[in-house]
């Protein structure tokens, strides 16, 4: 039988900007039906290759055939018959929902008939359906990615083009807009995305992994987790910072770093000395309660495959160290309303000094609006809020001289130098002229770019330019600092570069106050909050938080068919099934009575089931659960008050 020809073939591809290659002898083959993903560190060329293979660059060497047609030659022709969603995705804000269905419908010839048709199939699959009046600029950050996607698919495309399609939005809506992809999967649709999430990469055919314009290693997950060499261990140490550091000094190529309230490192397949490490962390006065040996993780096998040089660095800390005692951040029935709307619903919080606090929540939630009253941008419409000790209805000019923040889009100026935004912050939070030396010499330190204070920030690449905007955020050592989804978008090595220097100010008594949609970021908090349309509808340490949910127990299922295996659990009573990685978690009532009755299940619908057991609630399910609980509260409500009426 003839082999099928890829549906994308690239030989060679190379670009080059100037004196650098964005892509550097590339070659791909792309099979139809594929889920492929494209994952590496900021500035690997991931977006350059898809734009290459969108039709949209010209390689300067090489060549890419996409659904049988040349990229350069046959551009229109591919342009005309794939979908495509770039990072700032092309919605029309004062289009409705439904009149940018029917304009991207339009643009690509979609028949009346089955315009509506594939309308009312996609509004339904993206559960925007009640929303189709709404114009565009109105919708959430999760509901416009769901309705760009909608767009990139009206056409019913073989081939889809997603550039980090789900950056910055929440769980909730990451799952829903792997939901519609699936459906896509269905029909036979090709699929290749980049992302920064790993826990999306886990859940490709097969990923390809970049750094600096080449490809390093491409496969199937699995395979590149059982490839990976040495062995992974996990510790439990207290106090965890501390034994953090001296396992970096004593086994630096070990390449250590936290992973919530553990601590993760690799080893050679000599293996490492249990007792010498013991008794190093001993002498560092740090007490091992733990050691265990852990599969890898696709994130681990991404930053031990790139060269030692992107190694997380351990963290400059800030040179006056805040006071550790007493509130940081107090609210009191904290409500914001614009109009009918409530943004923020009686909110009341108590953040410690010091204290790492996570706020999350969908989108539209209310944790910006929070912050925002926070920082004495937005007043609220009731209630008390404290920070640092001041009223910051009363006393905002005090509050601002207290505060750090760096908002979602990393708060620099583009068109400014390193050195010049260096300056403009400092003169901004009143640096004196007899700091400002010192200063700026510590904000080129934590950005790492001593040598480099001529370039301009547009040049930079997301994980420096966001080390860069955190140093600015400091620069006059505030006593609280706020991070709005400070790493969306940016790759594992610098988020966890990123989170070594949050953790440094927080052992020198800064309170960081940060919103995120990263799971695994949620864990290094000392507290997280929950907000759902803007109530909080939870609040503990991410360990309590897990204790007290009795939403049931978890199964993680690694099976051959895992989407075929997701759908066969769709709406059955007493099981929630959803994707994590490559893998299906189920949430059960008891895990030991459910376990050979889906077993048994899964065998009748002809799958193979290659591992099922009881894992702990990671703090995704936990979010996950939390609002599906709510939302099943509300539902029941608004049923009661109809019945009422």
């Amino acid at each position: 039988m003839e082999r099928e020809a890829p549906v994308i073939e690239a030989v060679g591809l190379t670009k080059v900007y100037g004196t650098r290659k964005a892509v550097d002898d590339v070659s791909l083959a792309i099979s139809r039906g594929e889920v492929f993903g494209l994952i590496g560190s900021d500035g690997a060329g991931k977006t350059t290759i898809l734009q290459i293979l969108a039709g949209i660059l010209d390689p300067n060497a090489g060549r890419a055939v996409v659904l049988g047609y040349d990229s350069v030659r046959d551009a229109t022709a591919i342009n005309s018959r794939i979908g495509y969603m770039s990072q700032i995705f092309s919605l029309y804000g004062r289009l409705t929902v439904e009149e940018n269905l029917d304009f991207f419908a339009d643009l690509h010839r979609v028949p009346e008939p089955a315009k509506n048709d594939r309308k009312a199939r996609l509004l339904e699959f993206a559960r925007l359906e009640r929303y189709r009046a709404r114009l565009a600029k109105n919708l959430s950050g999760g509901m416009k990615k769901k309705l760009a996607l909608c767009c990139a698919l009206i056409h019913e495309p073989p081939l889809l083009l997603l550039d980090e399609p789900t950056t910055g939005v929440d769980p909730v809506s990451r799952r829903e807009f792997w939901n519609i992809l699936y459906q896509t999967l269905a029909g036979g649709t090709t699929i290749v995305v980049c992302t920064p999430y790993m826990d999306e990469a886990e859940r490709c055919t097969r990923v390809a992994l970049m750094h600096a314009g080449h490809l390093i290693a491409c496969d199937a997950p699995r395979k590149l987790r059982e490839r990976m060499s040495g062995t992974m261990l996990e510790l439990t140490v207290r106090p965890q910072r501390a034994a953090l550091s001296a396992l970096r000094a004593a086994y630096p190529a070990t390449r250590p770093y936290a992973s919530g309230d553990r601590i993760h490192l690799r080893v050679d397949d000599r293996g490492l000395d249990e007792g010498e490490m013991r008794a190093m962390l001993e002498r560092a006065a740090t007490v091992l309660d733990n050691l265990t040996t852990v599969a890898p993780s696709l994130e681990d096998v991404f930053v031990t495959a790139l060269p030692e040089s992107v190694a997380p660095p351990v963290a400059i800390a800030p040179e006056r160290i805040a006071t550790r005692s007493g509130s940081a951040v107090e609210t009191r029935d904290l409500t914001v309303k614009f109009g009918a709307f409530t943004a923020v619903d009686r909110v009341t919080l108590n953040v410690r000094r010091g204290e790492i606090f996570g706020f999350l929540g969908p989108n539209g939630s209310g944790k910006t609006t929070t912050i925002r009253v926070l920082c004495g941008l937005l007043a609220p419409s009731s209630g008390q809020a404290l920070v640092a000790g001041h009223a910051v209805a009363k006393e905002p000019t005090a509050v601002k001289s207290r505060i750090g923040y760096m908002s979602q889009r990393f708060s620099l100026y583009d068109d400014l130098t390193v050195d010049e935004n260096i300056r403009f912050f400092a003169g901004a939070y009143g640096v004196t002229q007899e700091r400002l030396s010192a200063r700026r010499e510590w904000a080129l330190d934590l950005s790492g770019l001593r040598g480099q204070e001529v370039l301009l920030t547009r040049s930079l690449s997301g994980g420096i330019k966001q080390r860069l905007a955190l140093a600015c955020a400091v620069l006059h050592e505030p006593e609280v600092l706020f991070l709005d989804e400070p790493t969306a978008g940016v790759d594992p090595v610098s988020r966890r570069r990123f989170w070594e220097l949050i953790n440094s100010l927080s052992d020198q008594g800064v309170t960081v106050f940060v919103t995120t949609h990263y799971m695994d970021e949620a864990e290094h908090c000392h507290t997280l909050a929950l907000l759902y349309y803007g109530r909080m509808i939870a609040l503990g340490s991410p360990e309590s938080l897990r204790t007290q949910m009795r939403a049931g127990e978890m199964l993680e299922l690694e099976c051959d068919q895992p989407i075929a295996a997701l759908a066969h659990f769709q709406g059955v009573p007493n099981v929630r099934a959803s994707f994590f990685g490559d893998r299906l978690h189920l949430l059960v009532d008891d895990a030991q009575a459910a376990r050979p009755w889906i077993v048994e299940q899964l065998a009748k619908a002809g799958h193979e089931v290659r591992r099922i057991e009881r894992v702990p609630l990671s703090i995704e399910d936990v979010f996950i659960a939390f609002i599906e609980m709510e939302q099943e509260r509300a539902a029941a409500n608004a049923s009661r008050a109809q019945q009422a009426a």
